[in-house]
Formats: structure tokens, sequence, C-alpha cells
């Protein structure tokens, strides 16, 4: 019997790696002979380096002090680092993510993406040749501006001074001077992917500052001022380089990072839950596998569709495996769920279980679901659990 388990991180509790180990625990607990295959799985938000780290072996840790969300107040962060490849997983949101500042100091006018530049000169510094950027969770609505400043990229007023850090200085741009480093999609020069979990557009009723602005500390006159900075970037952008961040899907990610990598490094914008999948090499453990575990904090509808779980599943699907969700709550239907090759979805905890108590029992809570899940179905026979696996 063979079940490849590929969790994301549970928010506010287990890392995705903790989270298959747990899961682990608990099929093992229910059958011991069990061949259990762990694939930590990230979307490209926070946790994707670290579910990277815990997929491929060589990597390491390497870290880095940058600027933080607001420019004066540096932090630790750093990126993963795998030699073989020369390639490096940065994380937005652990230079300029949205949990590093206070309730009161969440203001996107203000906050850059000059530390996440910061990170990617490092990797740059240290010989990548292939650089993954997970652009979720951030604290930034400035167009990717700030990080394209810390690669040597210039954005000058109309005084030919350079304007200040963060998306309320947008509009003030009057013209740019491009950087002297080299990146393309192909090539000695280094490859950049950017990983994200949205395909939401740079402007618009569904762009950047109208859908995250608010959720970054943006009151309604904020939004309506980094509205007409990205416009203006992306007029700036249209007219010097040629190039359109107002049409590409994704581009509204992380408050305009998505277009702005695109237009400043040359990168490619692909779904994180497929690069994490592809670089992990899940496709090939599902193979021959009978199971295919996967879950997350809480499984909505919103998981089905671009997120770790729908990923999974899909990939399950098509190497005809059978997949089960382990969620804390589990919120979307089965209806929903069985289209995308979903079996069975199960809940943690009860939903009225605090929080305080949900995260502090998380390990124990995840580990007596999954050898629940495994008697209750498979009464650890092997015989059983290839006939489901071949009947589903």
């Amino acid at each position: 019997m063979k079940i490849v388990v590929a969790m994301d991180s549970f928010k506010g509790g287990l890392c995705a790696a903790d989270a298959c180990r747990y899961v682990a625990r608990g099929l093992r607990e229910a059958n011991a002979d069990a061949t259990v295959v762990l694939k930590p799985m990230a979307d490209g938000g926070e946790g994707t380096a670290a579910a990277l780290l815990a997929a491929r072996a060589g990597g390491a840790w390497i870290p880095v002090t940058v600027a933080g969300p607001l420019p004066d107040r540096p932090v630790t962060a750093g990126y993963a680092w795998f030699d073989d490849d020369r390639t490096a997983v940065i994380e937005m949101a652990a230079a300029n993510g949205l949990p590093l500042l206070a309730e009161h100091e969440r203001n996107p006018l203000k906050t850059s993406t000059y530390g996440t530049g910061q990170l990617i000169k490092a990797a740059l510094d240290r010989g990548a040749q292939r650089i993954l950027l997970a652009i979720g969770g951030s604290a930034t609505v400035d167009g990717g501006v700030g990080a394209a400043t810390a690669i040597g990229w210039r954005f000058l007023d109309a005084d030919n001074q350079p304007v200040p850090p963060g998306g309320g200085y947008l509009r003030d741009i009057a013209s740019i001077v491009p950087t002297t480093a080299v990146f393309a999609a192909s090539g000695s020069a280094t490859r950049i992917k950017v990983l994200c979990d949205v395909t939401n557009p740079l402007l618009g009723e569904h762009g950047a500052a109208a859908v995250f602005a608010p959720q970054k500390g943006a009151s309604p006159d904020a939004v309506a001022i980094l509205e007409k900075g990205l416009t203006h970037l992306a007029q700036r952008v249209r007219e010097e380089l040629g190039f359109d961040m107002t049409a590409l899907a994704g581009g509204g990610a992380a408050g305009g990072l998505g277009a702005g990598a695109a237009a400043f490094f040359n990168a490619d914008l692909t779904p994180g839950i497929d690069a994490i999948m592809t670089a992990a090499k899940l496709h090939d453990a599902l193979q021959d596998a009978d199971w295919c575990l996967t879950g997350e904090g809480s499984f909505d509808t919103q998981s089905l569709h671009g997120k770790v779980v729908s990923g999974v599943a899909a990939a399950a699907r098509k190497a005809a495996v059978p997949t089960v969700v382990i969620a804390g709550r589990v919120k979307a239907v089965p209806e929903n769920y069985r289209s995308h090759g979903i079996q069975t979805a199960l809940a943690t905890h009860d939903p009225d279980m605090p929080l305080d108590e949900v995260i502090r029992r998380e390990p124990e809570l995840l580990q007596a679901t999954a050898a629940r899940w495994l008697r209750e179905n498979t009464c650890g026979n092997r015989g059983s659990i290839q006939q489901r696996g071949n009947d589903a």
C-alpha cells in the first residue's frame, strides 16, 4: 500500500511539512506496513520555501537582512537555495509580508517591496540561474517598483530625483531608467518565475488596489490614490519600455508585484501550485500510489480554484489516484468537490472548538483523523485499498 501525503500549511498552526508528518504518523498508526510518501505543498504564499526545502534534497536556507515592509525597518529574511541547479526560492512575505507589521502600521501608501528586491539581488550575487519568486501575503501595493529599485532600476520624478518608496508615490514617476542587470526567459541569463495563487489584473474593480489594498490597511481614499498610481505606472512602462502591465492574468498579485516582475525582470507568471508540484516531483510519486491525502486549515470553495488542494487533486486524478482531503474545517460541499476528483473531505475538529485549542491540539487532531480514516475505510487490508483505488 502506498499513500502520498501532500498537505498545505495550516495557517496560524502547522507548516506544510509538519502537517504531512502528523498525517503520516496517523496512517502508520493504523497500518505499520503502509508506504507513506511525504510531499509538502504550497501555492506561492507563505511556506513555499519551507515546502520545497522539505520536498527536495540538498537545499539550504540562506539568511539575509533586508528592508522590511516599512523600508527604514530591517528584518531578517532569506531564501531557499538548491546548489545542484543553482535555484533560489524567495518568499516576498519573508521580507515584505503583512504579518511583519502591527495592524496600525499597515499602510500600502508607504510600504515597499524593496526588501524583496534585495533578496533577489542576494540570490543573483550567489550565482542563481533560476529564481522562483513566491509573492503571496504581501503588505504592499507598489507595482514592484521597490523591488526593481533594489536591483538597479531608477524611477525619477519631474525634478530628476528618485521617487520615495511606497505606493503613494507612484503617480510622481516621470521617467524610468533601466538596470544593467540581465534577466531572460532563456539562455545564460537568470530566469525568474513568479508563483502566484490569484489571477487578478493590475487595474480595475478586480485589480490590485480595489481588491487587495483594503486588506492591507488602505482606506477608500488610499485605494483611489493607489489605483491612480498604478495606472500612471502602467502608462509610463508602456510608453518607455513598450510593455503592457495591464494585460497579465495575475498582474495584480502582491499589489502589482506580479506585473512589475514581468515588466522589470522579464519574469513569467505561473500558478504557484503547478510549479511546486513539479519541483517536488509529485507527479512521479503518484504514478503507483493507491491514495493521495491533501488538505489545509479550512477547505472551502476557494480551495477548489488554484489552491493547493485543487492542484493536488487534479494531479492525482490524472494519475487515477483517489484523493481524500483532511482539513481543520470543511466548508465545501460534496457535490462541488467530488467533481474535482476528491472522494471525501474530513474535518479534524468540531466547528465550535475555540481557535486557541485548535492550534494547540492540531497535531494530535490531524494524526487521529488520518488514523481513523484508514481504519474505517480500508481495515488495514492491502487488497481492499487497491480495490478502492481502482474503483475510484
